[in-house]
C-alpha cells in the first residue's frame, strides 16, 4: 500500500473511512477483480455509495502505477444525475469513473462492456413500499432482469443480487435465526408484501438465468443496514432513530418496540457483498449480519437515546407508514456461512451508530441528498 495512503488511514478519526481503507487493501478481495469493469446500480443509494466508494479507494491505495496494474473501472448508474453529482461527485471527473443516468426498469442503455454487475438498486424503505409500490416490485423483478440481459449483452462474468432479510417471511416459531434455506410466512396479498415477494421473484431470475444461459451469480442477504452513507429521505426505524439522535433531539418509537432485529454497518454489508462475489459459490446466497448487534427496536431506540442525551418517546405511526411497516417480530440472520469465507463483522454497533450520528449532524456534507 502507498505510504501517503496508509499514514492518511492511519491519521484519519472516521470509523467508515478506516473500514474502507481496511478493506481496500485486503488483497484477496480484489484479485480477480483487478483490472476489470464493474456496474453498480442504486449508485447513490447506502450500499451503492459504500461500494463506489471502496472501489474507488482501491483504485487510490493499490500503490501500483497505471502502466503496471489497471485499477477497476466504475460504472455507476441511478435515476438522478443533480443527487449523484453530490453524492459521488468526487469522482466525477477520474478515469475509471463513468455515471450514467437511467431507471433500470427501462431499457439500459450501453454503458459499455462489464465484467460484473451488482444490482443494489431497490426500493428499500416503509415510506417508498406504500408510496411507491409498483416502483418497488418493478426494481426487484423487471430491473433485475434488464440488467441480467445488459449483463448478458456485455458477456459479463458474474451477477451480484443484492437481496434482503425480508425474504425469509415471518418466523414460524421454529427457528431462532433464518439460515439461507428457511423459508417462512408471507401473505402475498398486502401491500407490504410487494417487497420481500419481488426479492424472492429477483433471487429466481437469477436461477432461471443461470439455468439457461450459465449466467454465474450470488445472492448476499442483507440484515437491516445503517451507516453514514444512508440518505435523509430514508423511513426505516434505524434511520428514523439516527437523524433524531444526531439533532439532539427524543428518539421517537412508534409502536411497542419488542421486534427483534439483526443489523450490520454498512461497511460490513458491502465486504460481505464483496466476499460473496470473490469467494462464494456461484449460485448460493448467504446471509450478512452481526450477530452481535442482534437487537430489538426499543433497546437501539435507547441506545441512540443515550448517545443523543435524550429520551425515547412513543407515537403512533401516520396510516401511510404504517402501511409501509414490516409485520415481522423476530427475524434475526445466521451469518455462520458466510463466516466460513473469512468474512467477519469489525464495526460494533455502539462504534457505527456514533459514527453514523456523527455524520448525519448539521454540519456533515453526508446529511444533504
Amino acid at each position: 500500500m502507498n505510504r501517503n495512503y496508509e499514514q492518511e488511514r492511519k491519521d484519519t478519526w472516521d470509523r467508515y473511512m478506516v473500514e474502507l481503507y481496511e478493506l481496500a487493501g485486503q488483497e484477496i478481495l480484489w484479485r480477480e477483480m483487478e483490472g476489470s469493469t464493474v456496474l453498480i446500480s442504486g449508485a447513490t443509494g447506502m450500499i451503492g455509495k459504500c461500494l463506489v466508494d471502496l472501489v474507488m479507494l482501491r483504485n487510490r491505495v493499490s500503490g501500483k502505477r497505471a502502466e503496471e496494474k489497471k485499477g477497476i473501472k466504475v460504472i455507476a448508474l441511478s435515476r438522478n444525475e443533480e443527487k449523484a453529482r453530490k453524492r459521488l461527485g468526487e469522482y466525477w471527473d477520474q478515469d475509471l469513473f463513468q455515471y450514467v443516468s437511467c431507471d433500470v426498469n427501462d431499457f439500459i442503455p450501453c454503458c459499455g462492456a462489464a465484467d460484473y454487475v451488482i444490482h443494489a438498486a431497490s426500493n428499500t424503505h416503509p415510506q417508498l413500499y406504500s408510496s411507491d409500490s409498483v416502483g418497488t416490485i418493478a426494481s426487484n423483478v423487471i430491473g433485475t432482469k434488464n440488467l441480467l440481459d445488459y449483463g448478458i449483452r456485455q458477456g459479463a462474468r458474474h451477477f451480484c443480487f443484492v437481496s434482503s432479510v425480508e425474504v425469509y417471511g415471518e418466523n414460524r416459531g421454529d427457528t431462532e435465526k433464518f439460515r439461507e434455506d428457511y423459508c417462512g410466512y408471507l401473505d402475498c396479498n398486502t401491500l407490504r408484501a410487494g417487497y420481500p415477494e419481488s426479492k424472492r421473484t429477483g433471487e429466481s431470475l437469477c436461477n432461471a438465468y443461470r439455468e439457461t444461459y450459465g449466467f454465474d451469480f450470488v445472492i448476499p442477504r442483507l440484515a437491516r443496514v445503517y451507516g453514514p452513507t444512508m440518505l435523509p429521505s430514508d423511513s426505516k426505524a434505524v434511520s428514523q432513530f439516527v437523524k433524531k439522535a444526531a439533532a439532539g433531539e427524543d428518539i421517537v418509537l412508534k409502536s411497542l418496540g419488542n421486534q427483534k432485529y439483526s443489523y450490520v454497518f454498512v461497511t460490513d454489508a458491502a465486504a460481505g457483498i464483496l466476499y460473496t462475489m470473490a469467494l462464494g459459490k456461484p449460485g448460493e446466497a448467504y446471509n450478512v449480519a452481526d450477530e452481535a448487534s442482534d437487537t430489538t427496536l426499543k433497546e437501539l431506540a435507547g441506545h441512540l437515546a443515550e448517545i443523543a442525551g435524550s429520551k425515547v418517546v412513543f407515537e403512533l405511526p401516520e396510516e401511510e407508514e404504517r402501511r409501509g411497516y414490516s409485520t415481522a417480530t423476530k427475524a434475526m440472520l445466521d451469518a455462520s456461512k458466510l463466516e466460513e469465507l473469512g468474512w467477519r463483522a469489525r464495526v460494533s454497533m455502539d462504534e457505527g451508530l456514533r459514527c453514523t450520528v456523527k455524520a448525519f449532524s448539521r454540519e456533515s456534507p453526508e446529511a444533504t441528498e
